[in-house]
């Protein structure tokens, strides 16, 4: 196997966001944090979870992380996965900031896709969501950029390649190596594979302890499948601008998943969420 173009065939393209600075307000823009634009009767999502301090299960508002503009993604979205239309938009429960191994944690983050951006309007708040949940509006820049895997993830293609061989390999190709929130691409991997982890955990089975429980066919068909089912949606990273700050666990990354049938089908709403730290 020659490592470049086995790596030249897994490169993806991708769009690299650089959230810093305050947005003013576009009804239906591109930003991270304010209020989401929604249409009419619109239910803010709420999700029932355990509380990081308290301990307490007990049904929570999600936060809203950010939202797209999909007219304005696609001049870098060079593989027109996404749509070219409508608002997408991005929550999550940020108080118990469930980590995606639990089955029960479906419903901790949830992806919409507004197909009509001239219905919509500012939503308000609700009431029980804290102040630390409402994110100020800040800028989104976006361009488009190639990514090319982490060892995580390729050694599920190329399951006899050589570690050091890969390393060096993709030193020298990925010269502007892409780090932080982005649109689709490679995700940067903090531990693990997590398209395994997403096929698995979307059929039922829980991973928080061990996979001990899930059987060995299972696992081994996930091992071969899954990186070319699933497919990365939105990475969002640690969020620092003037005196806010957002961190996921330590210095850690959201990612939400989703399978590429349902991508091309813009069945956003099965996204499934993974979050990792360093």
């Amino acid at each position: 196997m020659n490592m470049r173009d086995a790596l030249a065939q897994l490169r993806l393209s991708g769009i690299a966001l650089e959230i810093a600075g305050e947005e003013p307000y576009r009804c239906g823009g591109t930003r991270f944090g304010g209020r989401p634009d929604v249409p009419p009767g619109f239910v803010w999502p709420y999700f029932e979870g355990v509380g990081l301090e308290d301990g307490e299960k007990k049904r929570r508002p999600l936060a809203f992380l950010a939202q797209f503009a999909l007219e304005e993604m696609q001049p870098f979205d060079a593989e027109h996965l996404l749509t070219a239309h409508g608002v997408l938009s991005f929550f999550y429960e940020v108080e118990s900031q469930p980590w995606g191994f639990d089955p029960q944690d479906a419903g901790c983050a949830r992806v919409f896709w507004f197909e009509d951006a001239a219905t919509l309007a500012p939503a308000e708040y609700p009431p029980d969501l804290s102040q630390e949940a409402r994110f100020p509006a800040l800028h989104m820049d976006a361009r488009q950029a190639f990514f090319y895997p982490e060892w995580e993830d390729f050694e599920l293609a190329w399951p006899d390649a050589d570690v050091d061989d890969f390393e060096e390999t993709r030193d020298l190709l990925n010269e502007e190596a892409e780090d932080g929130s982005r649109l689709l691409g490679w995700p940067e991997i903090l531990q693990n594979n997590m398209t395994r982890e997403c096929e698995l955990v979307t059929q039922g089975y829980y991973l928080g302890d061990n996979w001990g429980d899930v059987p060995d066919e299972v696992y081994r068909r996930a091992k071969q499948t899954s990186l070319a089912k699933w497919r990365l949606l939105f990475q969002l990273g640690p969020v620092a601008s003037g005196d806010f700050e957002l961190m996921f666990g330590d210095g850690g990354n959201l990612y939400f998943y989703i399978s590429k049938e349902d991508l091309l089908a813009r069945r956003f709403e099965r996204a499934w969420l993974i979050s990792q730290c360093g």
